[in-house]
């Protein structure tokens, strides 16, 4: 009798892995989460996710599925409103002091920009 190996987890995303998906779903933003009567059916959705599932996959440190890709996105979305969440310490809108832990320098607005 053959013993099974134990199932190995895939290798965490990498940063360039990371800024594909980003970018390839705010793209496509519109058509994969828009809500009502113009919403994209599931299989154009579906075809979507495949688009951004071959961008992904050039710089991926190990082949990635459409599965991965949601959930990737999903936990993304979720640490960031998390992270929003504690910084304002009411979950109401971010303040500059929150802002400047979540942007670089560059990307804050002038009057948000800390001194120096």
């Amino acid at each position: 009798m053959a013993e099974e190996s134990p199932k190995r987890r895939k290798a965490n995303f990498n940063e360039a892995e990371t800024e594909v998906l980003i970018e390839q779903v705010l793209k496509h933003e519109q058509l994969l989460f828009a809500a009502g009567p113009g919403r994209a059916s599931p299989g154009q959705k579906r075809k979507v996710w495949e688009l951004i599932r071959h961008k992904v996959n050039p710089v991926a440190a190990c082949p990635r599925d459409v599965e991965d890709l949601k959930k990737r996105w999903r936990d993304l979305k979720r640490r960031d409103r998390s992270k929003l969440c504690r910084l304002s310490q009411g979950c109401g809108p971010p303040g500059p002091a929150a802002l400047g832990l979540l942007l670089a320098p560059e990307e804050m607005p002038p009057a948000a920009a800390p001194p120096g």
